[in-house]
């Protein structure tokens, strides 16, 4: 074989190798995620995303980089920021630039020039109805003008992990700079759920407006704008739903972050530029939401990995009295991994490390390690505690005081043999002399 021939079959030998371990390594990669070819038929808006909450893990997607414009969705953030700097409590006043702001065709909740309302009432007229000028009262009462608000909602994202959205009003009115992704926005999604009081507040359908110092009735009342929450809606209504935000301008088109829960699992779904259906009118971002959170529940579910209650492993402890000298050792936190059906019955070895030179006396209840689970890229840990109190032995204790005590006169032994050498050469050393000056 000549040189050319060889390098020509290193060459093809190498290329080969790399096509197969590039197919395998995405192959393993990818084998969490579930089959979603029944589900890219049934899906109808060009931009489609599907996230478990908890660890963030991307179940399916559709064009999720795209930078897309987020009308009312925008919201969340206003309101992660309002909660993070405010307290419900406080007193924010209408200002006229904050009315003024507001095009005409926007929802807005009839606010008041002057009119003071609490942080509270602002966030539920905010999020519930989608009022506009609610969002530059929050913004002007947060930052001073709507600008400074914007660097920090802006500044906030980039924290979040948003690495394709600038905002530049509190509301999502429509602005070519003003955009984000489907992706970022179920990050702001994801992060706004972990408060409880913005769960809460996504999570209600109706609520009124309380009268106030200019304006004295309570008829402002408002309805979620978000029909996945609200049983008055037979076409949309979805049980385990539990928010997010909708959005609408004739830029961005019908979009939503939603989210549901069942069984301790909750699911973010994100829809953007959606439309309606034409035989029906039906709207395509909760049809297509609601789609995504079935696949969601169908085929994925918690796997077991541990419980507090369980004995995970039992070892002997050195120095222990005989009744007490093994140790049970269990688990601090209950380890539930999400896993797809089809992996349900897998198994998945356990890393676990001990703290060293583990010896009685060790009290219930102490750390004496950990126990993490790698599954599918994410890692599931907790502390391992004592499930019993070791007690140290007596006997050891004891044999310790006895060679004390031995060890000490030994040395009080040692000391006057000593001294009485010193004091018998001395006498020795006074005789010679004497006799030596005769």
């Amino acid at each position: 074989m000549n040189l050319k021939k060889f390098l020509a079959f290193v060459l093809l030998f190498s290329f080969s190798f790399y096509l197969l371990f590039n197919n395998f390594a995405n192959a393993t990669s990818n084998d969490f995620i579930e089959d979603t070819k029944d589900l890219d038929s049934k899906i109808t808006s060009p931009v489609a995303l599907l996230m478990e909450s908890e660890t963030g893990t991307i179940l399916y997607e559709k064009n999720i980089y795209d930078k897309m414009y987020p009308a009312s969705t925008t919201k969340m953030m206003t309101a992660i920021l309002t909660l993070e700097n405010c307290e419900l409590d406080d007193i924010a006043t209408v200002s006229r630039s904050a009315v003024m702001s507001v095009p005409s065709d926007y929802t807005n909740a009839n606010l008041q020039i002057g009119e003071e309302l609490t942080i509270k009432d602002l966030l539920y007229a905010f999020l519930i109805p989608s009022a506009n000028d609610c969002g530059y009262v929050l913004a002007e009462h947060i930052a001073g003008t709507v600008s400074n608000f914007a660097d920090m909602m802006n500044k906030k994202a980039i924290e979040i992990g948003c690495l394709n959205t600038h905002f530049v009003n509190p509301s999502g009115i429509q602005d070519e700079n003003h955009y984000s992704t489907a992706y970022d926005l179920a990050l702001i999604g994801r992060y706004a759920m972990k408060n409880e009081i913005f769960r809460q507040i996504v999570s209600t359908p109706t609520y009124n407006l309380p009268a106030t110092n200019k304006y004295d009735s309570t008829d402002r009342r408002f309805v979620s704008t978000n029909f996945l929450i609200r049983e008055g809606q037979p076409k949309y209504y979805y049980e385990y739903a539990t928010g997010i935000k909708t959005g609408f301008t004739d830029d961005a088109r019908d979009c939503v972050v939603a989210s549901a829960k069942k069984d301790n699992i909750e699911y973010i779904a994100v829809i953007l530029y959606a439309g309606y259906t034409e035989d029906t009118w039906l709207k395509e971002k909760f049809i297509d939401s609601v789609t995504l959170f079935n696949f969601g529940f169908d085929n994925y579910t918690t796997k077991s990995l541990g419980t507090q209650e369980k004995v995970f492993d039992k070892i002997k402890i050195s120095g222990a009295t005989k009744d007490t000298k093994m140790l049970d050792i269990v688990l601090e936190n209950n380890i539930d991994a999400f896993i797809g059906v089809s992996k349900l019955n897998n198994y998945f070895q356990p890393t676990v490390i001990l703290k060293e030179d583990l010896k009685a006396p060790i009290a219930k209840g102490d750390v004496v390690g950990s126990v993490s689970y790698t599954v599918n890229d994410i890692n599931y840990s907790s502390n391992l505690i004592a499930g019993n109190d070791v007690e140290k032995s007596k006997f050891w204790s004891i044999t310790f005081k006895i060679i004390l005590i031995i060890f000490i006169l030994f040395v009080i032994i040692e000391l006057i043999r000593f001294h009485n050498f010193k004091k018998s050469r001395r006498k020795k050393n006074y005789r010679k002399t004497k006799i030596l000056y005769r």
